[in-house]
């Protein structure tokens, strides 16, 4: 669990959606289930993660935020000197679920899977 401070306090302005994408845009990755979100790699790369909210509704004690998130990762193998196969990153996409608190900021986030 983690706090979005400046998301909670940019809730219902027009800012939000801004504000929102750029805090989680900050979060180090190992905070997002995005190892259960990954489709086409075996480790996430420490590239910059990219957000886009998708809605974001008033669910009583909570803001509920559902946002995809793009990152990269790549397929692990054995690094060898003379390993012929070239690290390619792979283009990777979930979709996650923020519960954001309205009294302390405390988020909880769960991957969304259709």
């Amino acid at each position: 669990m983690f706090r979005l401070p400046k998301t909670r306090s940019a809730w219902r302005t027009p800012a939000f959606k801004q504000v929102f994408e750029q805090e989680v845009a900050t979060l180090e990755s190992s905070l997002l289930p995005l190892m259960q979100g990954m489709s086409q790699g075996s480790q996430i790369t420490a590239a910059d993660i990219g957000v886009m909210l998708i809605s974001a509704d008033d669910a009583g004690s909570c803001i509920q935020v559902r946002a995809g998130i793009f990152f990269s990762s790549v397929i692990a193998g054995c690094s060898c000197a003379d390993d012929p196969s070239p690290v390619d990153e792979n283009a990777e996409y979930c979709e996650l679920r923020f519960d954001i608190d309205k009294e302390g900021a405390r988020t909880e986030v769960l991957l969304l899977v259709d």
